[in-house]
């Protein structure tokens, strides 16, 4: 793995060099923009408007637009001196539940590895951090800002997720249209609970597949082979405008093997 940073882990007096890496490898497939008569890729350039020519980089500089079209300009010497004195250290400021944050605060996910000579008191972190179930609430500067972050331990490794601030979450209750609380069928919420039980199971990452990726790279291999494209008929899941009826049918599609319904018994 590629080290993205070097620093170090601090809680207390407790100074523990670590390396931090991407935990994440975002599988996307990747298209660039190409000329389509002579098919080659176009270059975007940095260009000023005003006085219609390419822009080095040595020509630009960072500006606040406060107002429209109105700006205050902040050199790199400023915004360097405003950053905190320990950009290098991630300080674990609480220890918390992890149950006590909700998944809405999550954000990106490293891996932090011991540096050099700090494998014990790595080993101490992981091992008292795993016997508490506790997460540390953390403070770092990367990429010139400064994040909230968690650590906590995953398997045999430290990991790192920074998470948003409190004021970079937006209110649930500015989502328009949100029901507000009424009474429910409780034949519909019944039903609902057991539809819900019944695609319950234990969470297993490896069964969710990127089914448009995967097709998208077939079709990718395909055109590089010069196989001719056959576009699949589109299938269409049948409407179903009623709730009950809808509920029923999940139900139904859902019924675990072995529980459908009983025979009459009959006599004769």
């Amino acid at each position: 793995m590629h080290t993205i940073w070097k620093g170090s882990i601090s809680f207390g007096l407790v100074n523990i060099p670590v390396r931090m890496y991407a935990a994440t490898d975002e599988k996307q497939v990747s298209f660039r923009h190409l000329h389509r008569p002579c098919k080659t890729p176009i270059r975007y350039a940095r260009t000023c408007p005003t006085c219609n020519k390419e822009v080095p980089w040595d020509e630009v500089v960072k500006g606040y637009e406060y107002a429209d079209g109105r700006f205050v300009l902040m050199e790199k010497e400023e915004l360097e001196s405003i950053l905190p004195d320990n950009r290098r250290t991630i300080e674990i400021l609480d220890f918390v539940d992890l149950k006590e944050i909700d998944p809405i605060y999550f954000d990106r996910s490293y891996y932090l590895g011991p540096g050099d000579t700090g494998e014990r008191a790595y080993a101490l972190l992981r091992e008292a951090i795993e016997s508490t179930g506790k997460i540390g609430v953390a403070q770092l500067t990367i990429r010139s800002k400064q994040s909230l972050a968690v650590v906590r331990s995953y398997r045999r490794a430290l990991v790192m997720e920074t998470i948003f601030y409190p004021d970079e979450v937006r209110s649930a209750d500015r989502v328009p249209g949100l029901p507000e609380e009424a009474e429910l069928p409780a034949k519909e919420l019944e039903m609902a609970r057991q539809l819900i039980e019944n695609l319950s199971t234990s969470f297993d990452p490896q069964k969710y597949k990127d089914h448009y990726r995967e097709s998208l790279e077939a079709v990718i291999d395909k055109k590089i082979r010069g196989e001719e494209i056959v576009e699949a008929p589109e299938s269409r899941p049948e409407k179903v405008v009623d709730l009950m009826e809808a509920l029923k049918a999940s139900l139904e599609a859902t019924q675990p093997k072995g529980k459908g319904k009983r025979k009459k018994r009959t006599t004769g």
